[in-house]
């Protein structure tokens, strides 16, 4: 008595507690499935994996999956916020060429009047615009001093 008799397999065999774990893991994805807690797609791809052997336990397997959701709900969380996003700025971008419109079809109303007004001077007699002046003769010379300095420096240098 007391003396332990045959290998640790052949006295609970390794074979029994994979059994038992594929079991106990895969009933609970069903239970969790049924439940609407996780969607056949990741159903599946935690069946594949619990087959796999990536998971010891229920509670290691239950950790990832809320994991799982909380990054799918996040994903979704900011899939959302990036659409109203862009919708925001699609309607702001709509109201800001609407009101740019506005202000061209003002703009051409009133150049349109404008150009009535200037047809209608236009048959008055026109009063005669005073002439531009001619520069005067001190004016050219100073503007041929700095060349004539220049030709200087070229010739001393």
């Amino acid at each position: 008595t007391g003396k332990r008799k045959g290998t640790a397999n052949a006295r609970m065999p390794v074979k029994v507690l994979w059994m038992r774990r594929m079991r106990i893991l895969r009933r609970m994805l069903k239970k969790y499935r049924q439940a609407k807690k996780i969607d056949k797609h990741l159903y599946h791809l935690l069946y594949r994996q619990v087959k796999g052997n990536m998971y010891k336990n229920k509670r290691i397997l239950m950790e990832h999956i809320h994991k799982e959701k909380a990054k799918k709900q996040r994903t979704k969380m900011l899939a959302d916020q990036a659409e109203s996003r862009r919708t925001k700025t699609r309607e702001a971008r709509r109201r800001r060429e609407e009101r740019i419109a506005v202000k061209q079809a003002e703009r051409s109303v009133s150049v349109s009047e404008d150009a009535k007004k200037s047809v209608s001077e236009d048959k008055k007699p026109a009063e005669k615009a005073p002439k531009a002046e001619k520069p005067k003769a001190a004016e050219k010379k100073t503007a041929e001093k700095p060349k004539a300095a220049v030709a200087e420096m070229k010739a001393a240098a």
